[in-house]
């Protein structure tokens, strides 16, 4: 048991948000936890290399038959006061465009759509209001949760009936927004929790059992817990959340995400769905159709399936027997900088993982043959800098959430029958976060081709230095100044919400607030995103994915 600042008690695991008393809407401060949740506080306001210049100028399209207001500071979403303190302790300082519409508009009830740009801040945009809406609702929403000091583990059992369901397509990304969950849902009194793939189905039925209000989960290891009802069950469910959706909704999830979004017990007409992603194919309007109320909004920052000005795009001509003397000129040139290599199969990440190690590099590699256990002791060795070389396959891409990656190298550039200039989108997204600056290399080899005319407009509509061998393919006359997006696939002039209904949107402008029907008084100003040193390890205080309950564990479920 721990004591907190305030003199009070917590019950079993305060860092896994179980505690013994009641105390309210709030929970108390505990100095231990927020040393380890947010980092050094002499440092949190302190982290440099932001660079909002370039994203608070980028335009924001919003579509449907409300007009949102946007907000021009967190202060004027209004907010749970103890939801402000917790934007501060993250270092949060200004909204991003996609923040700044979407927060109001979950706080008004909205169903919502957000199509922004890969580290944009999609998580705390969404993550902020459902929060803030269900604090001092929580106990009255919430199901039972057993006393942390009489629960007989393995033999009471208690079924957890989360009221936030959020839904992901990879075990990396699930272990990234809970981790931010565990930040925004400190003193709330919502306990957070995690179920992927790749670990024992009961080991995360345990931490099931132990009471979740916030739960994030891919949709295999999902749909088996949906099918055991006495584990869990969705019929208190309110918000349910798709993140990254277009990888979602392919077909390849159709089956797995059917029986979560209508099969689970909730009663779909009590649940807020909102969709969030960096592209928004004919699936996921599909899909909005469905489910999402007719009044829903959309929301897109810049073009659909875009990239930001933030990120130093170079493009270099290599063929394949080029590749690796090429790569390793690179590294050594960049020496000591957190760097993603993107390949495009398991056996090729293995190959260069050898031939790299042979080099005497600092390398590690994943993929999804790997196990849990070795996705995630790839992930520890690269947060921490022990081998700030990371070696990737293109679905990793949705799940890495790392401070300070600098450089981003397509060592395989994405094929245009498989993801096309969207993969490489969210590829080079790792890289250039919220404001930061980035560097991505691209090689590019007579089988890309195909890509090089979309590449060539995605290089000209974030002002980029265009190469010799791909001038070939620059517009000419008005259509450099009009370019033409084949993957623009987020507008449907079918739509409800087109061309009639869409309002214009500045990122930039000022606004009251715009949920004064759910406003909290009380104050607390934001910090920055961002942070740590651009060399070795974190210092912001993140947790990484073996660490996210502060326990020595090979994984979070584990640690409850």
């Amino acid at each position: 048991m721990a004591t907190s600042g305030g003199d009070q008690q917590w019950g079993c695991n305060a860092r896994a948000y179980a505690w013994q008393d009641e105390y309210g809407d709030v929970g108390p401060k505990y100095p231990e936890l927020e040393l380890e949740l947010f980092g050094d506080p002499t440092i949190r306001h302190d982290r440099v290399g932001l660079d909002f210049s370039q994203i608070e100028s980028i335009e924001v399209q919003q579509e449907g038959p409300t007009k949102i207001d946007p907000i021009s500071s967190f202060r004027d979403a209004g907010v749970h006061p103890a939801m402000l303190e917790n934007i501060e302790l993250c270092g949060y300082e200004n909204p991003t465009p996609i923040q700044k519409f979407t927060i109001p508009s979950i706080l008004m009830g909205h169903d919502v759509i957000g199509i922004a740009q890969t580290g944009s801040g999609k998580t705390a945009a969404y993550l902020i209001p459902i929060l803030s809406k269900l604090m001092g609702k929580a106990k009255k929403l919430a199901a039972f949760r057993p006393n942390p000091l009489t629960f007989r583990e393995g033999i009471d059992e208690v079924t957890a009936e989360p009221l936030v369901l959020i839904v992901v397509p990879t075990r990396e990304l699930a272990v990234q927004i809970f981790n931010e969950a565990r930040k925004l849902c400190y003193r709330t009194m919502l306990r957070p929790g995690v179920v992927y793939g790749g670990v024992p189905v009961k080991e995360q039925t345990l931490l099931l059992q132990k009471g979740c209000d916030v739960l994030i989960g891919t949709p295999g290891r999902l749909v088996d817990f949906i099918q055991r009802p006495k584990v869990l069950t969705l019929r208190r469910l309110r918000y349910m959340v798709i993140d990254e959706a277009d990888e979602l909704l392919n077909d390849d999830w159709s089956e797995e995400l059917n029986p979560i979004l209508s099969g689970g017990e909730q009663d779909e007409g009590n649940v807020k769905f909102s969709l969030f992603s960096a592209t928004f194919p004919k699936a996921a309007r599909d899909l909005a159709k469905n489910y999402l109320a007719a009044s829903h909004v959309r929301f897109r920052v810049g073009r659909a399936g875009s990239t930001t000005a933030n990120i130093k795009q170079i493009v270099l001509q290599a063929e394949a027997h080029e590749k690796k003397e090429l790569l390793v000129k690179l590294l050594e040139e960049m020496h000591g900088i957190r760097t993603i290599i993107f390949v495009n199969s398991r056996q090729a990440a293995d190959n260069l993982d050898d031939f790299l190690f042979n080099m005497h590099l600092p390398v590690t590699s994943m993929h999804s043959d790997r196990t849990q256990q070795e996705r995630e002791a790839a992930m520890r060795a690269f947060r921490s800098g022990n081998a700030p070389i990371l070696i990737a396959t293109g679905v990793t891409a949705r799940g890495i959430d790392v401070q300070n990656v600098l450089h981003v190298i397509n060592y395989d550039m994405p094929s245009i029958d498989y993801g096309g200039i969207e993969e490489y989108t969210h590829r080079i997204g790792r890289t250039g976060r919220i404001g930061h600056r980035g560097v991505a290399t691209s090689f590019l080899s007579e089988r890309d081709e195909p890509m090089a005319s979309v590449l060539t407009r995605t290089l000209l509509e974030t002002n980029q230095e265009i190469p010799d061998f791909l001038q070939q393919y620059v517009p000419e006359g008005e259509a450099r100044n009009n370019l033409k997006f084949e993957a623009d696939s987020d507008f449907d002039p079918n739509d409800y919400a087109g061309a009639g209904d869409a309002w214009g949107g500045d990122a930039g402008n000022d606004a009251g607030n715009a949920a004064t029907g759910d406003a909290w008084g009380g104050g607390g100003d934001g910090g920055n995103t961002g942070g740590g040193n651009a060399w070795g390890a974190d210092n912001g205080g993140k947790t990484g994915a073996g660490d996210a309950w502060g326990a020595d564990t090979a994984a979070p479920v584990a640690a409850w």
